[in-house]
């Protein structure tokens, strides 16, 4: 059931081979600062997948003030929340030209100016540009970073680092939802956002955590290369000191023959300006030097960047050319709004079965969020165990998710509802374990590009989900037939990953035979 490298096609073993034997004498790999950047990361979910759960607070402020449709206003919070997402694989081509760490403070102002910005918002169409792309564009460049960078600096332990940072988005969720509201309440929902976006600055201190991993091979090639260039321009400083010497000592000769009356303090005093101007000269061609250096390194690192991304998607190393990847990409478009969609269509569902009261004590979208966070945890302890794969308990976690989605309209007592909503919180907890799947199916070279697919699928699936639900409950007026439809093709889904890779094998066996043959 579990796919490695090599059924895949993709020729992964050697180089995650090699990178185990660079890691391995690192410190930092399962532990040192490895905790800091799941600290990082986890601040990142607090402050940007926490904040947009509690929009709905702000959504409220935004009909009151503008008068304006909900249907229209609800697309300022769903818009971004779907461009956090959907811009995923724009913001691996930065992570490959600028790294991790540039990207995410890149983010952090951006996030930061769409949230200042949206303060001053006269209508609803203000809103569209400033909160929904200016700032899920910002949040789409922090949150992907803080995902890759987990996957960098653990190996043995990566499900769990993955489960312990991710928890920030339930937790940003009771803290945001809180923090929002009393904001709203003493300062009004204008200053809310001005404060909030002042808040959401330290997203580029979370971005500064994320410190590049150097592999051991690499960090002893870059001194050799430091200490060369040193030694270069030492020797360089010492040749033109020499030759300054040199001319300066003629000069002396001849102006002792030819100046004998003039005294030592004006000869030496003529010295050190004749050696201004050759330093000065010597300063200002170095410096046009680096600049030029600079820049044709930095146009060289776009030029692989670009190259790197433009190979994953179009190239003859697309990762569309992987079966699997590819149905992992066809299951991620169906499965984010089955997490999505209970949290919009429970009240109104507790409403309907007349269970308010009960629900007003414990509210089962809460219920669901508290569950969420334990199972990312210990989702992510069992499939860091020795006996069990990653990928095994991601297909355990779908179905069970799936098989509550199903029963959920089935229940009708706020006991039976609670049963289910505590399930779909724990077995949600699969979305963690969506970064380990994607390395292993891609490997950790291409994690940034294809996890940034992934997100984009789940983007669209946020986007589009919400609004699909609700069109069939205004066809069918009843929300039944919403869990229905949306629980089959997330079905669907799940089929496309245990089918593809049997067709994968089938097709794979005779090239392997022909392979043996010409051997």
């Amino acid at each position: 059931m579990y796919a490695s490298h090599e059924d895949i096609g993709y020729e992964f073993g050697d180089e995650s081979k090699e990178r185990e034997k660079k890691l391995r004498s690192d410190p930092d790999i399962d532990g040192g600062w490895a905790w800091m950047i799941v600290l990082s990361s986890f601040l990142v979910h607090v402050l940007i997948m926490g904040s947009q759960m509690a929009l709905g607070i702000l959504n409220m402020e935004w009909l009151e003030e503008f008068s304006q449709s909900r249907g229209l206003t609800a697309w300022v919070s769903s818009l971004s929340m779907g461009i956090t997402l959907i811009v995923g694989p724009f913001i691996g081509l930065f992570i490959n030209t600028c790294g991790c760490r540039k990207t995410a403070i890149t983010g952090g102002i951006l996030t930061a100016l769409g949230w200042i910005l949206s303060s001053y918002a006269s209508n609803v169409h203000y809103l569209f540009i400033t909160f929904g792309v200016t700032a899920g564009i910002g949040s789409g460049m922090v949150y992907l970073p803080a995902v890759v960078m987990v996957g960098e600096y653990f190996q043995k332990r990566r499900a769990l680092a993955q489960g312990l940072s991710t928890t920030g988005t339930g937790f940003g969720t009771f803290l945001m939802t809180f923090l929002l509201k009393y904001l709203c309440m003493e300062f009004g929902w204008r200053n809310a956002m001005f404060i909030q976006g002042a808040i959401c600055l330290n997203l580029c201190v979370c971005g500064a955590l994320m410190r590049p991993i150097y592999y051991k091979e690499e960090a002893t090639q870059n001194s050799g290369e430091r200490n060369n260039c040193q030694s270069k321009s030492h020797a360089k400083a010492l040749s033109c000191s020499a030759e300054t010497l040199t001319s300066n000592g003629i000069f002396r000769e001849d102006e002792k023959e030819t100046n004998e009356g003039q005294s030592e303090v004006e000869k030496l005093g003529n010295l050190p300006a004749l050696e201004n101007k050759d330093v000065a000269g010597h300063g200002k061609n170095i410096y046009a030097l680096c600049i030029l250096k600079t820049v044709s390194q930095l146009m060289v690192t776009i030029q692989k960047g670009f190259g790197l991304w433009y190979s994953s998607y179009f190239g003859a190393a697309s990762l569309f050319t992987n079966r699997r990847f590819a149905a992992f990409v066809f299951w991620a478009l169906f499965a984010y709004s089955t997490f999505v969609i209970p949290f919009i269509h429970l009240p109104e569902i507790v409403k309907q079965y007349h269970l308010s009261a009960q629900n007003d004590i414990f509210p089962l979208t809460s219920m669901i969020a508290i569950v969420h966070i334990f199972g990312k945890v210990i989702l992510g302890i069992i499939s860091d165990s020795t006996c069990i794969s990653a990928w095994n308990v991601f297909m355990i976690a779908n179905f069970t998710l799936v098989a509550c989605i199903f029963i959920l309209p089935l229940m009708h007592t706020y006991a039976g509802l609670a049963v289910v909503c505590a399930l779909i919180g724990f077995s949600s907890g699969y979305f963690s374990l969506m970064p380990v799947v994607t390395e292993d199916l891609v490997g950790i070279k291409h994690l940034a590009n294809a996890y940034g697919i992934i997100i984009c699928a789940n983007g669209i699936s946020a986007l589009l989900g919400p609004p699909f639900a609700g069109w069939i409950y205004d066809l069918t007026q009843k929300y039944d037939f919403s869990f229905y439809i949306c629980g089959l093709l997330y079905m669907m889904g799940i089929l496309s990953l245990l089918i593809q890779p049997c067709i994968g094998k089938k097709k794979q066996t005779p090239e392997k035979s022909t392979e043996n043959g010409k051997v």
